[in-house]
């Protein structure tokens, strides 16, 4: 177990970073529904911010409406990032093992975005330019959710809590509709993105996990706005209500 936190924290340092893009991937829906009837939900912030809002319910023991939404709102001195996100999706799970608590999910859907974004230059402290980038875009994406609920320990102040682990691949296809640099129409750019997802759950009770997310971000074209310079590296709750 250690050796796996280990690993996860030396990914979080490496990606926590990276270049300036038009796009701020959310967290993804992963739900880890068991049955009919279930309900998962989840909220979820970054250091800078971003914050992504997960919903899921399954209609029958094998398929599950998904919805999900992000935003963040960032100033800084030389540089604003706003964001908006929607997007609803569904799909297939299941649980299989020996004792039934491993769960492979399936999941697909379509989403619109929008990001705001301020750039400021210097010198002496005063600002010499000032470039604003303004996008709007539509997403859709394809996921696989691996995750299990055998349990590992972590003790602390003499109390365990479980943990359960779990990694979503997800491949998300995003084709701008407008683009402006200061008011100024520029050419639209779409990429296709690769975002291996990892993540920790620690059990607080029977419904409720807090989770720790993070991820990697590849672009499979090169663009020149629309890159993948952000990553996911949040902290958030979980609730599970109706599953086995």
């Amino acid at each position: 177990m250690n050796k796996y936190l280990f690993s996860i924290l030396a990914f979080s340092i490496i990606f926590i970073t990276g270049c300036s893009s038009v796009y701020m991937p959310n967290v993804p829906n992963t739900p880890m529904l068991s049955k009919q009837g279930e309900f998962s939900g989840g909220g979820h912030i970054s250091l800078k911010g971003n914050t992504s809002i997960n919903g899921a319910y399954a209609v029958s023991d094998h398929f599950a409406l998904l919805f999900s939404g992000a935003a963040m709102d960032n100033k800084r001195k030389a540089k604003d990032f706003n964001h908006k996100l929607f997007e609803i999706g569904g799909g297939y799970f299941n649980t299989f093992g020996p004792d039934d608590n491993r769960i492979i999910e399936v999941y697909g859907g379509v989403g619109k975005g929008y990001s705001n974004i301020t750039f400021r230059d210097y010198k002496d402290d005063l600002l010499i330019n000032t470039q604003l980038q303004k996008v709007d875009y539509r997403r859709a994406y394809l996921q696989v959710n691996y995750s299990s609920k055998r349990k590992s320990n972590f003790r602390i102040f003499g109390t365990n809590f479980p943990l359960n682990y779990g990694t979503a691949l997800r491949i998300s296809k995003v084709n701008m509709d407008r683009f402006f640099i200061n008011n100024v129409v520029q050419p639209k750019e779409n990429n296709i993105f690769f975002e291996p997802i990892f993540f920790t759950r620690m059990q607080l009770s029977k419904v409720i996990q807090l989770q720790y997310t993070t991820s990697s971000n590849f672009g499979l074209k090169s663009r020149d706005y629309l890159t993948a310079g952000n990553s996911i590296f949040t902290i958030g709750v979980v609730v599970n209500v109706g599953g086995k």
